[in-house]
């Protein structure tokens, strides 16, 4: 259909936008500059870019400036005001207001929490936040399930965009469950899958550009998070890291779940969101 392959245009041209945000976090961007990069005209540029991205571009600067800022904070020994400036903000009392909003924690008390993962005896993982003990690893084995998916293309930063498209096509067909499967490892872009998906009972017409897919069953570790979305990346290394290695497990080839618990997260504060981290794992191998 013309509309669908405008709306993919659109899409494509916007990704060129938000991968050189991606690419330079930090970078004094002008919006007639990223209007170019798209090749819209700047006067209707913004309309375009919030409508297919969901979101502005002052606010997806922000939000992959954060993104870096919770890298930063787990996987280095910078100081506050270190990741502060490193990441564009003039002050750390200006970055810890603009990080509280954006993960539910102030800098500290994020560092803190993927500091504090402990392994323990029986091989499961617990994360301490502000003397508050979150979930241990839990191993269950799934089923295979088929779900409706709308498969995720352009900059990781656009995926909360492919969600939204997902449930705009879901219309109002019944959606009993939310899921994201990440296929492969998004180091390498040209070998990583990522799909919006979702179970509903209902039937969805073939020229919806949603595709089933099938979730294949076996053991997974599964912790449960409570808090923004934004945690997600930082709680997978950590289990990968910290966890993977006392377990008696290792990674399967198999995609690695989000399984978002509130179907609808409209008028849930990010700090009550829960969503289940699905890692696929095997028993270790022995040399």
């Amino acid at each position: 259909m013309a509309s669908d392959r405008t709306e993919q245009d659109y899409r494509a041209r916007a990704a060129r936008a938000v991968a050189a945000i991606v690419a330079d976090p930090t970078a004094d961007f002008r919006l007639d500059d990223l209007a170019r990069l798209a090749n819209f005209s700047p006067f209707h540029f913004h309309r375009v870019y919030a409508g297919v991205v969901g979101e502005t571009t002052v606010a997806t600067v922000r939000r992959v400036r954060l993104a870096l800022a919770t890298r930063l904070l787990t996987g280095s020994n910078e100081s506050i005001t270190q990741v502060a400036l490193a990441v564009g903000y003039d002050s750390p009392q200006a970055f810890s207001r603009a990080f509280r909003q954006f993960t539910g924690l102030s800098p500290r008390a994020f560092r803190q929490q993927m500091e504090r993962a402990i392994l323990t005896i029986d091989g499961t993982a617990s994360i301490d936040s502000d003397n508050e003990a979150m979930p241990t690893v839990a191993i269950v084995e799934r089923p295979p399930q088929w779900l409706h998916a709308l498969r995720h293309r352009g900059s990781f930063a656009t995926i909360p965009h492919t969600h939204r498209q997902l449930r705009l096509r879901a219309g109002t067909r019944t959606i009993t469950e939310k899921w994201g499967a990440s296929f492969g490892d998004p180091q390498y872009a040209d070998r990583f899958r990522y799909y919006a998906a979702v179970a509903s009972p209902d039937p969805w017409p073939e020229d919806s550009g949603v595709e089933m897919l099938e979730i294949p069953g076996g053991r997974y570790a599964v912790q449960r998070l409570v808090g923004p979305y934004t945690r997600i990346n930082a709680a997978a290394q950590a289990l990968y890291t910290r966890w993977m290695p006392g377990s008696g497990y290792e990674p399967d080839d198999r995609p690695t779940l989000e399984h978002y618990l509130d179907t609808s997260s409209r008028g849930i504060a990010p700090a009550a969101l829960r969503t289940d981290l699905l890692i696929p794992i095997r028993s270790a191998s022995t040399l």
